[in-house]
Formats: C-alpha cells, structure tokens, sequence
C-alpha cells in the first residue's frame, strides 16, 4: 500500500503528482527532492532508494533521468514498492512511446488515467499493458523522436546506419499508423550487464553476466510465437546438461546458473529442442532473466 506516487525531473520539478490516502504531507516532493540533493546520512554519496524522513518512508527509482518516487507511512516491502515504480515507468513508456519530461507533460492526461487504473486507494490494482488498454481509451501524443539525443551508455557506440531505427524503441503500443493501419511488429532485445573484479596484479577473482531477453510486440491477434535458444544451453553448474539432455559440443556448452521465465511463457518443448512458446501481451517484457558466472 502507498500513499503518493510522483515524478520529480532532474530540477526537481513536480512533473506528476497523485496523492491517494492524503497521509503523507503535501510538500512531501519538495522534502524528499532535498533530502536526496542533500545527501549527508551514513557517509553515503547518494541517496539509497528507501530512507525513512519523520515517520515517512521514501521510495525511489531513476529512469532516464526521472525520479520515480512513492511515499508510505506503513511498513512496506522495499523490494515489492521498487518493482511497482520499475514496472509504473514501464507501462507509460509503452503507452507514450518516449519516456522523457516532455512526453509526460504533453500526456499528462494519459498518464493520470494510467495511474488511476494502476492503483486505486494506495493498493496496487494491475501493471499489465495489455489489461490496461481495456480501461484506458486517451491516445497518446506522440513526440517526435527524430530531434530527440541518444540517452544511454550504449549509444556512443552507435554510428551511422548501425543505429537501431528509432521506431523500435519510440513506438507506442497503442497508437495506430496513419489511415487507422498497424504495423505487425516485434523487437527482441538481449541486454547483458557484465560485472568482474579484480585483483591488484590484473587477474580476475570473480566474473558474473547477468542478462535479459527483452521483447517489445506490436503484433495484433494475439498469435504464438517461438523462441529458439542455443541447443547447447545449460542450467545448473553442479549437474551439467539438465532435464536429461546431452550438450552435442561438450565444453562448448552455455551453462547457466539460474533463470527465470515470464508468465506467459510455456516451457512445453525447453527439454527436447530448448523452444520458448509464448502469447506475446502487449508492451515491453522480459521473456527471460539469466545469471552466470562461469569464466568468459
């Protein structure tokens, strides 16, 4: 249960304000936008993402530079109000196709109807964008992407035409092609992020990938889809190749530790040819989560 949901810009600036039990204070945004400024607890650089100020618990993301920030008096699991911001972020991103402070204030009116939808009297009611759509009917004003900077790490990496087109990552899910057309869409992403340490000679100690595989469907039907993985792939490191199957390249297998499915997936052929069957929901999932740590 929470009491307020807002976005804060990198000013400080109140983009999104929604107070749903009136518990907590009104200038709740302005006292966490300082204490966060203002960090001096602990002997910390930044603000951790859940700090307690008079009775009041913060709860807090960034995404694209936005603070997501959700208030309580109640004791809380951190872990569950962190993915709800996480997820919150998730569902305007698909609905508005760019996530920026310009989007959010050109579709404020989305975005409150969204809110509303999502949570009703500080309890979480539904984040699925495929659910939504049968209760949220306001299209989105759409941004131009085209004068918009590359936001991310990964974006100088990008030259010219190896560019990824920028529809497939500013397309709402929701708005439709001029002459009331869709396009039959879908964009499948890996995003790994490696962490390694190491000694102060230069040798490795410890080497760990976590990954996930994104998808992002603008399908109409609801049809199933497959997802073929590597034949050779692996979970668990104590007991090599699972479910019974035979890696067909010995140590060239592709061993992970531990792995997590969405819902929608069903694993009813993952031990004969390593598929993934899916219906595809509306919006931006991961199909899959994964962590290894062998030596890479």
């Amino acid at each position: 249960m929470i009491s307020q949901f807002f976005v804060l810009s990198q000013r400080g600036d109140n983009i999104v304000f929604r107070d749903y039990r009136g518990e907590v204070p009104k200038g709740s945004a302005e006292i966490f936008f300082r204490k966060v400024k203002f960090w001096e607890d602990g002997g910390l650089e930044e603000a951790p993402p859940v700090f307690n100020v008079d009775g009041v618990n913060y709860f807090h993301v960034k995404v694209v530079g936005l603070l997501f920030v959700a208030t309580t008096r109640v004791n809380a699991s951190p872990s569950f109000v962190l993915e709800l911001l996480q997820r919150i972020a998730r569902v305007i991103k698909d609905y508005l196709g760019i996530l920026n402070e310009d989007s959010l204030r050109k579709n404020f009116v989305l975005v409150y109807e969204l809110l509303d939808e999502v949570i009703d009297f500080g309890y979480v009611q539904t984040t699925s964008t495929e659910l939504l759509k049968s209760y949220v009917f306001n299209e989105p004003l759409v941004i131009d992407a085209a004068r918009l900077s590359p936001l991310g790490p990964g974006s100088i990496f990008a030259q010219g035409t190896k560019r990824m087109p920028g529809i497939a990552v500013t397309k709402s899910v929701v708005a439709t092609e001029p002459g009331g057309r869709r396009r039959e869409e879908i964009f499948v992403d890996i995003i790994e992020k490696i962490s390694i340490t190491f000694s102060s000679s230069g040798y490795i100690l410890t080497s760990e990938i976590d990954g996930t595989i994104q998808m992002k469907s603008y399908l109409t039907g609801n049809p199933e889809i497959r997802l073929a993985l590597n034949e050779d792939l692996s979970i668990g490191r104590s007991q090599g190749p699972v479910y019974g199957y035979r890696s067909s390249s010995g140590s060239g297998a592709v061993i992970l530790d531990d792995c997590n499915f969405h819902e929608s997936v069903r694993l009813d052929n993952f031990d004969m040819d390593k598929t993934l069957s899916l219906i595809p929901p509306d919006g931006e999932f991961p199909v899959m989560n994964y962590r290894m740590t062998q030596e890479f």
